[in-house]
């Protein structure tokens, strides 16, 4: 059972009545986040310990069968429009700047692009991540609700667009609980203008002219619980055959097989158990996750794979994608697969030569966006500085030995523990070699040191001078190691994630607008923003702040054409259901 969320308090109700003048707080309701810093030590501490308990205790926390008793119903209203607009966004609740911007775009009437102007959806489909880096109501409402409260700020009328959202990792870290607090109200919700009308985690879309969108919750190698297992295959009932269908997903799995060649099983499994028993076509996976676009083509069909997570969190690599894959994998453990197909790379976000070359910022970025990180590095090599001068016991500092192994114990972690995937000797050669660099760095600083004269000054001003003059220097200089090791080591596909993490670019962010055409083809445009705003004026009507220089929009990718669904066998036309499905 999902508990309601409390009201706001009457003096924070009036807030959001009112239109705030400048991002504060107090005028807002809600405060606006910088990027996270994921290099910082205190939040890669946090996150660990949240992933470890996820990892450990996940089971434990799994509230998808507990909605066993909410409703299952299949959200029809727009299955009989001749015409349909639907949008999707993925990965959106990080810094304010990122996030607003993409959702001041979607909460706009229309998007003008440089050849032609799309209107806005009449649904709106969150793809999982709705806040970094971990779950919980306040983190919701500062990263996510509130920003998209802010861009549409309307009152619900029967005209307001809806609002669906698919949980993601992070969504995750807590069971579930605040996710289901705010989107799966048995009674319906609202996120500023938009309506939120889900019962559960998963969801299903009747569209019109014979579309299904449905939204699978089953995060990496989770298996399918048997409430959802029911729910779709009530789903499927209703299908006729040659249905086209949309399977949405938290994750490109199809791109993760080398690290991950489970994480496809449960897709395939759900393939071969509920869409194909209702001869239906599966014409488009969809995702995000992953902060970049992606689109993979069936070489010998008419499947499409689409990750598009660029909805305000960092920008991801492209670089290192194959040209091409295979799906089901082909080291796939699954006892029954279903047939393999070979998929063509067609198009990336940001190109794989844009890619490369945010890669190589990352000199002039990690230092300065992750300071904590840069200071714990200094520390430790201020402590291996010491540990080398410590002449005659005169300060009491930890063994050589000992900061030795700290230091290859941290570099080897970095390189393996962060690094997706099974156990390999690559990340384990890099992380050692990483580790001697550190330790070669720290010996060529002691031998210049030791003839200063900073090091000859009576006790205890050399470990103050250590402290206060190589302690900041040490700290740059080894966080420009790190990046060094970053460029080299995302050469052998180790580490690719930390290399864009760290730098923390909120540039390039991109989402999908779907049209539903009254012919019933689906067109999807991929609507790219090379540059976020981060200067906001307030303004009277609409959204509460625009941007100083407003988005420039653009397609990203030239618009994907799917065919309208194939004749039924008996010729008759498909009506939609208007029922709900079958209550496990």
């Amino acid at each position: 059972m999902v508990l309601p969320r409390e009201p706001l308090p009457m003096e924070m109700q009036t807030t959001l009545l009112r239109r705030p003048t400048k991002l504060d707080p107090n005028e807002l309701g809600f405060t606006p986040k910088p990027p996270v810093a994921w290099l910082s030590p205190a939040q890669l501490a946090a996150t660990g310990i949240r992933v470890a308990f996820a990892a450990q205790f996940g089971a434990y926390l799994d509230k998808r069968e507990l909605q066993a008793g909410q409703p299952t119903k299949v959200h029809d209203e727009h299955a009989s429009d001749e015409e349909l607009w639907l949008d999707y966004i993925a990965d959106l609740g990080d810094g304010f700047d990122a996030t607003y911007s993409m959702a001041y775009l979607l909460a706009q009437d229309q998007v003008e692009l440089p050849d032609q102007t799309l209107p806005r959806g009449r649904v709106l489909v969150l793809g999982g991540d709705q806040v970094y880096p971990t779950a919980s109501g306040a983190e919701y409402e500062n990263r996510f609700e509130g920003p998209y409260k802010a861009a549409l700020p309307q009152p619900i009328t029967e005209d307001s667009p809806s609002m669906y959202a698919l949980p993601g990792n992070h969504d995750w870290y807590d069971g579930l609980t605040a996710f289901l607090r705010l989107f799966a109200r048995r009674g319906g919700g609202h996120i500023g203008g938009w309506q939120t009308k889900q019962a559960r985690s998963y969801f299903a879309l009747q569209l019109p002219h014979r579309w299904w969108l449905l939204a699978l919750d089953a995060q990496g190698e989770a298996y399918i619980d048997d409430p959802q297992f029911e729910f779709f295959k009530g789903v499927a009932a209703t299908f006729s055959p040659g249905d086209n269908v949309i399977l949405m997903v938290p994750q490109p799995a199809w791109m993760q097989t080398d690290e991950h060649p489970r994480y496809y099983d449960t897709i395939d499994f759900f393939l071969r158990n509920v869409i194909e028993p209702a001869n239906a076509n599966v014409r488009l996976m969809l995702s995000g996750d992953q902060h970049h676009y992606a689109r993979y083509v069936q070489e010998d069909g008419e499947r499409q794979l689409i990750n598009c997570g660029g909805g305000g969190a960092y920008t991801a690599a492209t670089h290192h994608l194959p040209s091409k894959i295979a799906v089901p994998p082909r080291h796939s453990i699954a006892r029954r697969a279903s047939i393999q197909n070979i998929f063509k790379l067609a198009q990336t976000y940001p190109t794989k030569m844009r890619s490369q070359w945010l890669g190589s910022g990352v000199f002039a970025r990690l230092p300065w966006r992750n300071p904590g990180f840069a200071t714990l590095l200094g520390v430790l090599h201020t402590m291996l500085l010491l540990a080398f001068q410590n002449e005659a016991q005169r300060i009491i500092t930890v063994p050589i030995f000992l900061m030795v192994t700290l230091i290859m114990s941290a570099t080897m972690f970095f390189a393996v523990g962060l690094t997706e995937g099974q156990m390999k000797a690559v990340p384990f050669i890099l992380g050692g070699l990483h580790g001697v660099a550190h330790i070669l760095m720290g010996v060529g600083a002691w031998s210049i040191w030791k003839h200063l004269p900073l090091a000859k000054l009576n006790w205890p001003w050399p470990p103050v001078a250590a402290a206060v003059i190589y302690l900041p220097i040490a700290g740059i200089v080894a966080a420009l190691l790190v990046s060094a090791y970053l460029l080299i080591a995302s050469r052998f596909k180790v580490n690719i994630n930390e290399l864009f993490a760290g730098q923390g670019i909120e540039d390039f962010k991109s989402f999908l607008r779907m049209r539903f055409a009254p012919d019933g083809t689906l067109t999807i445009y991929a609507i790219g923003v090379d540059r976020i705003s981060k200067r906001w004026i307030p303004q009277a009507t609409g959204s509460w702040f625009r941007p100083v220089n407003p988005l420039k929009a653009r397609l990203i990718d030239d618009p994907v054409v799917f065919s309208a669904a194939t004749a039924r066998p008996d010729g008759v036309p498909h009506m939609p259901s208007g029922l709900s499905t079958p209550t496990p």
